[in-house]
């Protein structure tokens, strides 16, 4: 089985919403407005943080420079993110 598609590239397009680009063509555009909930996520309410978003390329998927990143697999839609 071949590795998850991952993120190759990230554009910021404003508020808290990304233009993602998967290593498998897929295109998504992503609001995260009603994601950025509780304290590991507080410092990205910041919209100039926020945009300082960049690709893992070791992990396929996003990062900013507090070390905050998400799931590959629930930014690609194929897995509904964690609860609780």
């Amino acid at each position: 089985m071949g590795r998850p598609p991952g993120v190759v590239n990230v554009e910021y397009l404003g508020d808290y919403r990304l233009r993602l680009t998967f290593s498998d063509n897929l295109a998504r555009e992503l609001d995260l407005d009603g994601v950025l909930d509780g304290e590991v996520f507080e410092p990205l309410r910041d919209r100039a943080v926020f945009a300082q978003v960049s690709v893992d390329t070791v992990a396929g998927t996003i990062v900013w420079p507090n070390g905050v990143d998400l799931d590959p697999d629930v930014l690609h839609g194929d897995h509904e993110p964690a609860t609780g």
